[in-house]
């Protein structure tokens, strides 16, 4: 009983993880119109032509707009996305709390900062950053579950139900503001330790990411990993993790994106290539099509999930082969001093629109027809060798019947 107990906990743990990463996606959606915004608004961009100045300045401006309230956007996305039959409510829960906690994280600043200031010489700030959006976010979300249909005495019925649920999350925002100010400097110390040393190692650190993202796709985890580096690790003109710091101009960002091009634009295709052509005959046609489409949308979008969850739940290997030339691509290209990124994926319309930022990105190209030939030869051999059931090869009730036989 006590076994089947704690297997329950886990799979209630697992579950709010995964209800985590879901919820992520929903401010992750909006990293596209941000980044088009901002990358239309630089220098080379439509900045360079005089006439549209005016036109670049505004783009940039609105784009950097939404990156700079980031962690508001993870707060209201996660209250939203996290609740169950969520509404607007929801929504203003998450902004209050988040607001609350900003100003606290101001106002004990100088608490637990104390003599340490900025190069400008202002004071330093407490600063959370993404992390304070998606605690608040949860915290709205997890206070509007369980009081917003709570019925106050009549004296104070106005406040009742989901006019509660704001007020609640205001003073929660306070007190989690005030305990976590508490632990910032130690906080802050460990990401500055994890960001100099993935800095020092990046061929190590960017390969064990590449590696550990694909593997915890099944799971629907690796949102919360891609969260924090992209989102938290490293710091460039108050540019917070590699996402940001890209777009931000720092020459050294992407160590947790480039790798990803040569996979997605090139490897995953090939892959989906390989599956076709190990189909049965009689199903190559119909293959043929959902593998074209997948592996063209992973090319051109960077949207791989619709074609990965063709092979990774059937045939297992193939994940495990994935995620190991994933984590590859990334230390390979980081080896090689490659700086590229992307807003929504790795895909090329990614590639395009970064190109100009992007440092030796020419290079992806042959690197990505490399991985093209070793993920399509290695998909071919693994599939035929153990008789994996990819689409088209699933046995039909012909087999099933032979083999029932046999045995």
């Amino acid at each position: 009983m006590a076994d089947v107990a704690a297997s329950e906990r886990k799979k209630l743990d697992l579950s709010g993880l995964q209800k985590l990463g879901r919820s992520l996606m929903l401010p992750i959606a909006t990293l596209p119109a941000a980044g088009l915004l901002l990358r239309l608004g630089q220098d080379d961009m439509l900045g360079r032509f005089s006439p549209l100045e005016s036109v670049a300045a505004v783009l940039a401006g609105a784009g950097g707009a939404l990156l700079d309230n980031l962690p508001l956007l993870f707060a209201v996305g996660i209250a939203i996305g996290w609740a169950k039959k969520a509404d607007g409510s929801t929504a203003l829960a998450g902004v209050v709390g988040y607001l609350a906690f900003q100003g606290v994280e101001k106002a004990m600043s100088p608490v637990v900062l104390e003599g340490k200031t900025t190069a400008d010489g202002d004071q330093a700030l407490v600063n959370f950053g993404v992390l304070g959006g998606i605690v608040m976010g949860i915290t709205a979300a997890v206070l509007w579950q369980r009081y917003h249909r709570t019925q106050l005495p009549d004296y104070l019925g106005f406040f009742s139900g989901r006019r509660l649920v704001p007020i609640l999350t205001a003073c929660a925002a306070v007190l989690i503001g005030v305990a976590m100010s508490f632990i910032y400097p130690a906080f802050n110390a460990g990401l500055t330790w994890l960001g100099e040393a993935v800095a020092d190692n990046d061929v190590a650190g960017g390969g064990i990411f590449g590696f550990a993202n694909r593997l915890l796709i099944p799971l629907g985890l690796h949102h919360i990993l891609n969260s924090v580096v992209w989102f938290v690790i490293g710091d460039y003109d108050g540019a917070h993790g590699d996402i940001p710091r890209f777009l931000a101009g720092d020459p050294t960002a992407g160590t947790f994106m480039t790798g990803f091009f040569p996979i997605m634009m090139f490897g995953l295709p090939a892959a989906a290539l390989a599956i076709w052509r190990n189909a049965k005959p009689e199903n190559r046609k119909l293959v043929g099509g959902i593998m074209l489409s997948t592996g063209l949308t992973a090319f051109v979008t960077g949207i791989t999930e619709p074609l990965e969850f063709a092979f990774i739940f059937v045939a297992w290997p193939l994940l495990l082969i994935h995620a190991l030339f994933t984590g590859s691509a990334l230390a390979l290209t980081n080896a090689l001093g490659i700086h590229d990124g992307f807003t929504f994926s790795a895909g090329a319309i990614d590639y395009l629109l970064n190109f100009g930022k992007a440092t030796h990105p020419l290079l992806l190209i042959p690197i990505g027809l490399g991985y093209a030939v070793l993920y399509y030869v290695t998909f071919s051999f693994i599939i035929r060798r153990w008789n994996l059931p990819t689409p088209g090869r699933e046995p039909d009730e012909a087999d099933i019947e032979k083999e029932n036989t046999a045995q």
